[in-house]
């Protein structure tokens, strides 16, 4: 049997001792998911002190993150991809137990909440909420992305209100058609006349066309704005809808858009993805699209049935 010479046996000597200091060091440096909140939380709004509704829904803020998914809603699907991936943190901009504030008391023994539940907590998964932290950064997060997913930054009016836009002139029907195919929408809703030319557009992402509880804001935004269309996410019927509606029966050049919430908002997480990178290191960040929830029945068949 073969003795180790001195140079060997020195080199086999301080190769045991720094391993450990390096697997030491770099488990010091693993972030867990308090760190990657906390960096968001400073890339969105600074050291600025906010009431927000933003929090972990799932999981220990002491986990050590494996991989990030970055999500426009953490439906099963999502969870099933980040289980795939290998991804121990989900970041959704909305809701994961279907009230506004994912209170849970009255799901106790319902069976979609325990198998979804179930799937969360046997796989170790965090699931940490991103909503008003994303909309009051300076831009607001999710119309950043919109607006680099349809190309419109140079169409923004004013980077302090990201509502208001103006486009070469095109028909009602045609920037329609725009939307439908550049956001991926299986069914676009429209009130107008579909040939009416219009070039001066407003976009209410998610739910802010409903007017962020002021029913009569975005019918407020499109007159103080001499605007020819609201792009919509969603709607009342008896608010914006009726008032165009009139305003078309009544020949004036009015329309709106109705895209959904989902297609409307889920562009600032994709393009999330860009600046959460450099901020976690080496962490895998994947963005998983929520896909839009619906499917429609039409006179040729189902559209969006996956």
């Amino acid at each position: 049997m073969k003795t180790l010479g001195l140079p060997a046996l020195l080199g086999f000597l301080m190769l045991s001792l720094v391993l450990p200091q390096m697997a030491q060091a770099e488990a010091q440096h693993r972030m867990k998911v308090k760190n990657v909140v906390d960096a968001i939380i400073r890339h969105s709004v600074g050291d600025r002190e906010l009431s927000v509704n933003d929090r972990l829904i799932a999981g220990s803020y002491d986990t050590e993150v494996t991989g990030i998914i970055v999500t426009f809603m953490a439906t099963v699907d999502v969870i099933q991809k980040a289980i795939d991936l290998g991804a121990n943190l989900i970041i959704t901009h909305e809701p994961t137990f279907y009230t506004g504030q994912d209170v849970t008391d009255w799901l106790e023994n319902d069976p979609v909440y325990l198998e979804k539940k179930k799937l969360i907590e046997s796989h170790n998964i965090a699931i940490w909420r991103y909503h008003d932290y994303m909309h009051l950064a300076q831009p607001d997060g999710i119309y950043a992305g919109l607006w680099k997913e349809i190309g419109w930054e140079k169409n923004l009016v004013s980077k302090d209100n990201p509502w208001i836009y103006v486009i070469e002139e095109t028909t009602l029907a045609d920037l329609a058609r725009f939307f439908k195919e550049k956001l991926s929408v299986g069914v676009v809703r429209i009130i107008g006349n579909p040939e009416m030319k219009v070039s001066r557009v407003g976009i209410l992402v998610g739910g802010g066309s409903l007017g962020l509880g002021v029913e009569e804001m975005p019918m407020q935004v499109m007159q103080e704005r001499n605007l020819d269309v609201m792009v919509c996410g969603e709607i009342y019927e008896w608010t914006l809808p009726a008032y165009v509606n009139d305003a078309t029966m009544l020949g004036l050049n009015k329309g709106i858009i109705i895209l959904g919430h989902e297609r409307t908002e889920e562009w600032g997480m994709k393009h999330m993805v860009d600046w959460l990178k450099p901020l976690v290191e080496d962490i895998p960040v994947t963005f998983v699209s929520a896909e839009e929830p619906f499917f429609y029945l039409t006179d040729t068949g189902i559209i969006g049935w996956r």
